[in-house]
């Protein structure tokens, strides 16, 4: 049975409309906090960042009113990347943290992350618990007055999160001598990735760091890297690099031009993980990978197996099999000897370690050929239509034409009204004949 008000990435939703209300996210707090409240601690905290909406500043307020009046105290910490918010939650001891981000959506959109203490994002088990609690009464939850909760303001967020990063690394660690174009996307990282890089030494030629509400991922960030790619070629740097609105992706462009995925990425890391015998276990990818990284990964003797589509899912995964490296093409990619979720800016850091060095990134992130792969993003009504039997038909009748030629994948998107389609064969024709026999029965 599917959840109620969770998808494949917390809840998300067009503001003002269904889910994303201030009305609801009372809701979403007060029943939250009571989920998370331990009795055995002196003190119940649950802290908040957010990315750049406008619309933070109507949902925020009432996230805030719903956990205080269920006895929460919360500390808010304005624009932050979700896993400084995540790290942050289990620096500060926390009982949860919230993120309220539609992450790599329009501005029109917003929802919101769960963690638990341990700075991990919430099991499906219970997502659904919390979804009884949204759903009881309220005065069941609601505290008595003299044990409302209080709320504070941190301006220092930012500087703790970039703090911890810099632990991860050597004393000595510096980038002096790399130019860098760095892509924000106008948001939750426009602050703190172009202060962590500076301080690193390298020189910084910054895009998507002049939020105002309305403009986050327009036309920039990882999902629009053509801004990287042009400034990378004109201020000749040696490498770009691109965040989604809420900083858990990264997608990267060498020093010629060319897009870097989350596969090429993980693809790297493995690789010089397993030579600094870093790496445990092996690598968690998702259906979406592209099989040439399964074959490299294969080549290099390390295990490969692959989740459902969602960095949620990857991370599942790797704590049950004990891997440490996962990801997404997407860039969502989980450094787990450092982090609990997805962290652009972490990746990045980890990537520039090896850069500084060769300062060719062609060299670097061009690590396996991939195999030819289309992604097909279809606007829909009702994501549902892909279970209806014409489609259904039209799947069927696809693979067959793909035979073992290839991989066909078509789902529904977790986080906005969409139905995927993915087709990847070194047959190019096959490739579209399969997608546009799909595309045709969805419309």
């Amino acid at each position: 049975m599917k959840n109620k008000y969770f998808g494949t990435d917390g809840i998300r939703g067009t503001v003002n409309r269904g889910n994303i209300t201030g009305e609801k996210f009372f809701k979403f707090g007060l029943a939250s906090g009571n989920f998370f409240k331990n009795q055995k601690k002196s003190k119940q905290i649950a802290i908040i960042a957010k990315d750049t909406r406008l619309s933070g500043y109507t949902l925020e307020p009432a996230l805030v009113s719903g956990l205080v009046s269920g006895g929460m105290h919360v500390f808010t910490l304005g624009p932050l990347p979700t896993n400084g918010l995540a790290m942050l939650t289990k620096s500060m001891k926390a009982n949860m943290g919230i993120m309220i981000t539609a992450s790599h959506n329009p501005y029109y959109d917003n929802g919101l992350k769960l963690f638990g203490p341990d700075g991990l994002k919430l099991s499906d088990k219970i997502e659904k618990k919390i979804e009884k609690l949204i759903d009881a009464k309220n005065t069941k939850q609601l505290t008595d007055p003299k044990y409302l909760g209080r709320v504070k303001r941190l301006e220092d967020g930012n500087e703790r999160y970039i703090k911890i990063l810099k632990n991860n690394f050597p004393k000595n660690f510096n980038l002096k001598g790399l130019k860098i174009v760095l892509d924000c996307a106008n948001g939750a990282c426009y602050k703190a990735a172009p202060k962590l890089l500076k301080e690193l030494g390298a020189k910084i030629i910054p895009i998507g760091v002049s939020p105002n509400g309305l403009n986050i991922n327009n036309n920039c960030g990882s999902t629009n890297p053509l801004k990287i790619k042009s400034a990378v070629k004109k201020h000749k740097a040696h490498v770009g690099i691109s965040f989604d609105g809420d900083a858990d992706r990264i997608i990267m462009c060498d020093e010629n031009g060319k897009i870097i995925d989350g596969d090429q990425i993980i693809a790297m890391l493995a690789k010089r993980w397993k030579l600094k015998k870093i790496l445990k276990g092996g690598v968690v990818g998702t259906l979406m990978s592209n099989y040439g990284l399964e074959k490299f990964l294969k080549q290099e003797k390390i295990k490969f197996t692959r989740s459902k589509v969602g960095d949620r899912y990857v991370k599942e995964k790797m704590k049950k099999l004990n891997f440490n490296l996962g990801g997404e093409q997407s860039g969502h990619i989980i450094l787990g000897k450092f982090a609990t979720t997805g962290d652009g800016l972490l990746v990045a850091l980890e990537v520039l370690f090896s850069l500084r060095k060769i300062k060719k990134a062609s060299k670097l992130l061009s690590v396996f050929k991939p195999l030819p792969q289309i992604l097909e993003n279809i606007t829909v009504k009702d994501k549902d239509v892909i279970n209806t039997v014409k489609c259904k038909k039209a799947i069927k009748k696809a693979q067959i034409l793909m035979g073992s030629r290839g991989r066909i994948l078509v789902r529904k998107s977790g986080t906005e009204p969409k139905i995927r389609i993915m087709a990847e064969s070194n047959n190019k024709i096959h490739i579209f004949k399969c997608i546009n026999l799909i595309k045709k029965s969805i419309k």
